[in-house]
């Protein structure tokens, strides 16, 4: 085979690969990644309710203290058995009152500061299709993460590290 020609075979197979990556980035369509997006976004089958003005999880208008938080094993969104009993608690009140609820999720400091803002997400999401499933009302349930700040035990050490893997609660007043 002449030089020519494989330089013309190579052109044409890099050409169809491309076209073919190209093909294939035209059908994706990406989905916002995380709660609130302007586009009336759904976590797991259920419409994310509109950010209430005015409301924030570190705002005096919020009672952080009605509950105690569910805690998380380390690097993991999955509920324990041993934590539910919290939220069967949590879902008796929603269901009972006309308050609305923020759920915040932490984690402890390992990791990078995307990785744990992104896993507090997910541990704040469970807990709130814990709720779904439990029967609470999806429009009065917003998620944030913290990620690893405001960690309730500055500690460096498996002790401190549990104490902050954890997702907590905060009801308007």
């Amino acid at each position: 085979m002449s030089h020519p020609r494989i330089v013309q075979i190579a052109r044409l197979t890099c050409t169809v690969t491309l076209l073919v990556g190209l093909s294939s980035c035209a059908a994706f369509k990406k989905k916002p990644k995380y709660a609130g997006s302007a586009d009336g976004d759904f976590v797991n089958g259920s419409p994310l309710p509109e950010r209430q003005d005015g409301v924030s999880f570190l705002g005096n208008d919020v009672d952080k203290n009605r509950f105690s938080p569910v805690y998380f094993a380390f690097d993991s969104d999955e509920i324990a058995p041993s934590e539910t009993s919290k939220l069967g608690a949590v879902a008796d009140y929603l269901r009972s009152s006309s308050k609305q609820l923020i759920i915040a999720g932490f984690t402890d400091e390992r990791g990078t500061a995307e990785y744990n803002r992104g896993l507090g997400e997910k541990r704040a999401q469970a807990v709130r299709s814990y709720l779904l499933e439990q029967g609470a009302d999806t429009d009065r349930i917003q998620t944030t993460s913290f990620g690893a700040e405001m960690p309730a035990d500055p500690g460096h050490n498996e002790a401190a590290w549990a104490k902050n893997r954890r997702a907590e609660f905060g009801f308007t007043r």
